[in-house]
This record gives structure tokens, sequence and C-alpha cells, in this order.
């Protein structure tokens, strides 16, 4: 056994020094269609998008102190981000998994037992035991087993580990744009619905003046009973539709509320007037959308961790070669088990191969080859679909604008010819059906004014969102998990 102790530890050596061999493809980033620029030409365009948002609260760039409140209240407290978070940790503890058989796995024990033997158990002379014995056992085993990774499929497998870690932190961080970006266009959206019953109360405050003036009319001769009828419709259809309005600002209101973390119940926000502008964003150029997004940064990652499953594939055609100690000390009395005397061990490798196994290793590389061509087809949409939001977006934003200004010059143009109807009508030149009609003219182009500039904060948002709401992958190479002595011989 001494001679054989050396070699032991020469081929151990050597198995060590052959473990920096690793089967399988390298990972190298496919190439994906990118354009030089982006089709629409933008005034708000920078040349360095990066510093232009902020890194995590992009939504301080609207200047809206309560959409604030609630975009942070949302990152403590929504529930769908606490699930994100713990499904990052469980990723993380998937890579410590797969890394622990880089090391060796160490076992120790501990027994003791008082046994008796019968006098008349058979022994080999055929004559029984002159009389029962009666003894103690003590003892004290160690074992270490480890599988050489000579060729790298331990490796490969905590690479794949690694990478769906990274992969998970950037779906964490997409979780974290998507529910601030929804929460932000539920707001928008409940502010447009504040403006829209402002405007829809103000026009009926107006229509009942109108009323009383019809009605005035109708009882000294001057007006018809049909001017008042119309008039008390046109004042009814506008109650209508505030009470419309206000129960679609409620549906909105409870969706920020979950979105918060709050019971629908117990949380309500006030009315305030919608003031915002869309804000200036920089969109860069087309290939940002590698490291800006977090979905194609998640993609990309994924693409990692299969093209290493390609290795672990690969290295199931090889054999294996494990290296096994035990020892210990064994002893009947207690006093003397821990030392020298009492001392036993072995050492050992072994060296295993399937030969045969119905193609199985066959199928399983083509299986995680295939898996691998389908996270590249998936990563090359992504990146596809993030350029036609991009695109989306800063179309959006032009055309839009320009309807803003067209709409406000319309809005003016219908409170003139609403003045201009009651003016004729009280100087008997027209009916009062001409009055009802630019009423209603008036009221709908205020509410489609207050919808465009809805609109156009919310297809900013969804620039925001389109551009990654200024994350950076980057931030990537700092998510993983490093084999160290520690962590071998943590219990």
């Amino acid at each position: 056994m001494r001679k054989l102790l050396p070699g032991l530890l020469l081929a151990s050596g050597a198995f060590l020094l052959l473990s920096g061999c690793k089967v399988g493809p390298n990972y190298h980033r496919p190439d994906v269609p990118l354009a030089p620029a982006w089709k629409e030409e933008a005034p708000w365009r920078t040349a360095n998008p990066k510093d232009s948002l902020s890194k995590g609260d992009w939504w301080s760039i609207f200047n809206d102190a309560d959409l604030s409140q609630y975009e942070t209240q949302a990152l403590k407290t929504n529930q769908t981000m606490e699930a994100a978070r713990n499904q990052l940790l469980q990723a993380r503890a998937a890579a410590r998994i797969s890394q622990s058989g880089l090391f060796p796995q160490f076992g120790a024990g501990a027994s003791a037992q008082r046994s008796r033997s019968s006098a008349n158990q058979p022994t080999v002379s055929g004559n029984p035991l002159a009389n029962a014995a009666t003894q103690n056992t003590f003892n004290i085993p160690f074992t270490v087993n480890w599988e050489a990774d000579i060729f790298g499929g331990v490796r490969r497998g905590a690479e794949a580990s690694n990478a769906l870690y990274q992969a998970q932190a950037a779906s964490l961080e997409n979780v974290r744009l998507l529910i601030t970006s929804d929460l932000a266009v539920d707001y928008f959206s409940l502010r447009e619905l504040d403006v829209e019953i402002s405007v829809v109360e103000s026009a009926a405050n107006y229509q009942e003046k109108a009323l009383r003036l019809v009605q005035n009319r109708h009882e000294g001769g001057v007006a018809s009973g049909l001017d008042v009828a119309q008039q008390e419709t046109q004042l009814n259809a506008t109650r209508t539709q505030a009470t419309l309005l206000r129960q679609q600002r409620a549906q909105f209101e409870h969706a920020i509320a979950a979105l918060v973390g709050v019971p629908a119940p117990v949380f309500t926000i006030a009315a305030k007037p919608l003031t915002a502008e869309p804000p200036v964003i920089p969109a860069g150029i087309p290939s940002d959308m590698l490291e800006r997004r977090p979905d194609v940064a998640q993609a990309e990652r994924q693409m990692a961790a299969q093209n290493a499953q390609i290795g672990v594939a690969r290295s199931a055609f090889f054999p294996s070669i494990g290296i096994f100690g035990s020892g210990g000390f064994e002893s009947t009395d207690l006093t003397n088990l821990i030392t020298a005397p009492s001392g036993f061990w072995a050492l050992g490798a072994n060296v295993a191969q399937t030969v045969l196994n119905g193609g199985r290793r066959k199928a399983q590389l083509e299986f995680a080859q295939s898996g691998y061509d389908a996270t590249v087809a998936n990563y090359r949409q992504s990146v596809l679909t993030s350029f036609a939001e991009v695109e989306d977006g800063l179309s959006g934003l032009r055309i839009l604008a320009q309807a803003a200004q067209t709409q406000q010059q319309a809005v003016d143009a219908a409170q003139r010819a609403l003045q201009i109807a009651t003016d004729r009508y009280t100087g008997g030149l027209v009916t009062y059906l001409d009055v009802v009609t630019a009423e209603q003219i008036l009221l709908d182009n205020q509410r489609l004014a207050a919808q465009i500039l809805r609109q156009r904060l919310v297809t900013s948002v969804g620039l925001v969102k389109a551009l990654g709401g200024g994350w950076d992958a980057a931030s990537l190479q700092a998510v993983q998990v490093k084999a160290t002595m520690k962590q071998a011989v943590q219990p």
C-alpha cells in the first residue's frame, strides 16, 4: 500500500493539471442585424444617451412628485418584484450548487457499539466457542470522494448556472422596468381622466347657466319649448359622460393600488390636473439596444447558458475519473481510540465509461445544440422587437406633437364658435340647435386635447421602456458566483 500511495498522489496531480481542458464550444455572442441610425430624425436625440437617462429612477425626468412617490413605494412592496428578487436568490443558490461539484466531498462520522457474540455460533473448525464474548467497538471514519473534472463537464455546468444567474438578474431588472412603466402609464391615464372630468364638469356648469337662460327666455315667450328640451338633453348627456369618466378613473386607481402593494379599498389618489409635458428623451444609436435593454440581455445570457450545456453534453462521451479515500480510527477501548495503532486508511481511483446507451448521449448533444439554436433565434428576435418599439416611440412622439398643436388650434376655434353661436341666438338670428352643436364640438375637442396629452406622456414612457430605462448590461458582470476555497470548506 505504501508503494501505491505515491502513484495515486502523482495521478491526482496529473488529473488536476489536465482539469484545464473543457470540451464544447467557447461562447461568442452571435451577430445580429443592426442599423446605423434610427429612421426618425428627431431633435431630442443627443450624442451621449447613456448619461441622459437616470440610472434606475428614470421616472424623475417627468418631475412629478406624486409619481416618484408611487414608484418608490411599488419597488418596495410590489409582490411581483418580491417574487423576482427571490427567484434571483434561487438562481444564485443553483449556481453555487453547480459549482460544488468542483470540490472534493468530505464526510465524517462516529459510532459506538457494545455487542455480545453467541458461544454456540459456528466457527471455521466446526467447534463452538468455549464461551460467549462481550466487547465494545468505537469507530470514527472519514471519507473523501472527488470526480476529476478532466473534460470540463462540471465547469461547463457551472458556467451555464452562472449565465442563468445573470439572466435572472436581467429578468429582475426587466420586471422592475415593466412594473414602473405600467405604474407610470396608469398614473398618467388617471391624471388625464382628471383633466377630462374637469373639462366635462366645466361644460356641465356652463350648460346649466345656458339652461337657465333658455328657460327664462321660454317663460318670456322668446324661446320655444324645443330649445329648453334640447339644452336639457345636452346637460344630462354631459353629466352622464362625467359619471362614466369617474368610473374609468376608479379602475386606474385600483390598478395603481395593486402595483404599489396596497389594498384597493383603502387607497385613494386625490384629483389633480395634468400639467406635465413630455420630456426630452435621448435615443442614441440602435446598437445601444444590445446593452441597454434587460430583456435583450436576458435573452443573451440564456443563449450563453445553452451554449455551455453543449459542453456538458459532449463531456458525457468521455470517461469519468474518480478518486476516493477513507480512513479513521477504530478500537475496542475508548481510551486508545485516537492513537496510531487504531488508525486505518485506504486510497483508490476508478475510471468508468458508458459503452452502449442506445444513442442517448448523441441525442442529448443534439438536444443541447438545438436548444442553443433556439436561444439564438430568440435573442435576434428580441433585438428586432426592441428596434421596432423604439421606432414606434420616436415616430409616435413626433406625430403626437404635431397633433397636439393642431388640436389646440381646434379648441381655440371651437371656443370662438360657441361664443358666436350664443351671441347670434341671443340676437334671434339662429336656432338654439346651433348653440347646442357648438357646445358639443367644444367639449369633444377639449377632451381630445387632453387625450392627446395623455398619449404623448404614455408614448414617452413607452420610449423610455423601449430604451431600457437607463439600465446598462455592464452591471451583470458583478452578478456571478466564483468557486472559492471558502465555499469548499463550508459545512
